[in-house]
């Protein structure tokens, strides 16, 4: 039995199919790398699942996002913007900005110009950042992948990020694809936690529904007609009307001519019969 994983450039997948093998022995595992513009169509075209960048169809993928990273800019080593620990946008605008045919960033507006003429890949992009033809923005993880020794880079804290995720086909989520979901969100092999906790969510902010809480019920009950509001402010004014009647009809009877004495002349009977 095979498992087809897909894996995007700048992912790295070590230490989850180290312990995919752990986990089972019985079941290869084949790691195979594509570009991110290829991940869905290969999904749809039968991989098992893929770890790619977002955005993917929602309509047609569940996806699991596991984590966002850094973006950066690659320039040569003595370029000025080597000086900085970290930039902004800003700083890119004398800049000319590559974008590479394969650039998973999205830019709602370039912060600078952009060559009109876009290297076939991340790769090109890097040779002509070297040549210094323009610098190249992509996530850290790229970078490093393409990593030289005449350039370097520099995390630019406001740029478009790249987000990695888990994906597979909707209607092909077996055990295995469990599996999968399991050791990349870090369960542990004897964990007893089931599907429902780690299925993906169609809600906008990825967020799973909660219950209220007790306090959160008793106020929503307070606030209806006939509540706990209610029912305090009748068991008032009923307590208090009762008390009222009940105190002033005590006190007319207490007042009424011979109540006392008749309450003693009914005791004094008894006490001679007793005697």
């Amino acid at each position: 039995m095979t498992f087809r994983l897909l894996v995007v450039p700048g992912v790295t997948v070590d230490k989850w199919t180290r312990m995919w093998s752990e986990r089972l022995p019985d079941v290869e595992l084949r790691v195979e790398p594509t570009e991110a513009a290829d991940a869905p169509g290969l999904l749809t075209a039968g991989a098992d699942a893929g770890l790619v960048r977002l955005p993917v169809d929602p309509l047609e993928f569940h996806a699991i996002p596991l984590y966002t990273e850094a973006t950066v800019v690659v320039v040569p080593r003595e370029h000025l913007l080597a000086a900085a620990d970290q930039l902004t946008v800003a700083d890119l605008a004398d800049e000319t900005l590559l974008s590479p045919l394969d650039d998973v960033l999205t830019w709602s507006s370039p912060p600078c110009p952009v060559l009109a003429e876009r290297p076939e890949s991340t790769a090109t992009a890097v040779e002509w950042v070297a040549a210094e033809v323009g610098v190249l923005v992509v996530p850290q993880s790229l970078a490093r992948a393409h990593h030289r020794k005449d350039l370097t880079y520099r995390v630019v804290t406001d740029a478009p990020t790249s987000s990695v995720a888990l994906a597979w086909v909707r209607d092909r989520h077996t055990d295995l694809v469990e599996e999968m979901i399991g050791i990349v969100r870090g369960r542990t092999a004897n964990s007893t936690r089931g599907r429902a906790q780690d299925q993906p969510t169609d809600s906008p902010a990825g967020a799973p529904a909660t219950q209220p809480t007790r306090q959160a019920a008793a106020r929503q009950q307070a606030r209806q007609p006939g509540g706990q509001q209610g029912g305090g402010q009748q068991g008032r004014q009923g307590g208090g009307q009762q008390s009222r009647q009940g105190g002033g009809q005590q006190g007319k009877q207490a007042g009424k001519p011979g109540a006392g004495r008749g309450a003693s002349t009914r005791g004094g009977p008894a006490k001679r019969r007793g005697r």
